[in-house]
């Protein structure tokens, strides 16, 4: 009686470190930062995007989840000014672009996490335009800080104006199908 006693109690704690050791943490919109480049034969544009909300999930100090909301809607253009900045961000929120009427939010989820010597190799479901595609990239964490450089084809989330994916013939109308992102948040 006794040793079930103590098998029971050894099985209990156990449980209770398991459940403890469970974090999850938000992420600091306000010192986050979602940058963009996108490029096309004659230059590129770049700008930044508000991240709306996110979390990172860890068991004790290692990373196993994450999800995040990014608000399409506040997408803007740094490298122009007046007329023309407010006329390509008025194009990247229409139907030709991101269609944000419609979908305002771009969404990740973490699929897979595994420890890499410098931090984190990510797959994750990006959910853009209501379409949902795999992605993967490298995510660095240092102190309460992550960081990651990753590559995003629009052409899977069907945002087709000049893509040459959809069309022939662009010649310098042609803009590239990658659109790069460089994403820092705190938490």
């Amino acid at each position: 009686m006794k040793n079930l006693k103590t098998l029971t109690l050894g099985i209990l704690a156990l449980s209770f470190y398991s459940f403890t050791t469970m974090i999850d943490k938000k992420v600091d919109t306000e010192q986050s930062t979602v940058k963009w480049v996108g490029k096309k034969v004659t230059g590129q544009h770049e700008g930044t995007i508000k991240l709306e909300s996110g979390s990172l999930q860890f068991d004790g100090k290692t990373l196993t989840g994450g999800n995040f909301v990014i608000d399409m809607t506040s997408i803007t253009v740094t490298d122009l000014e007046g007329k023309g900045k407010a006329n390509l961000e008025g194009h990247l929120k229409s139907d030709d672009f991101f269609g944000v009427a419609e979908h305002p939010e771009a969404t990740l989820v973490f699929t897979t996490v595994v420890p890499t010597e410098g931090g984190y190799n990510i797959t994750g479901d990006f959910t853009i335009r209501g379409i949902t595609n795999a992605e993967a990239f490298e995510l660095k964490i240092d102190n309460n800080t992550a960081s990651t450089d990753l590559e995003i084809d629009r052409s899977k989330y069907n945002v087709k104006f000049r893509s040459g994916s959809f069309f022939e013939n662009l010649g310098d109308k042609l803009i590239n199908d990658e659109l790069k992102l460089r994403v820092s948040f705190t938490y």
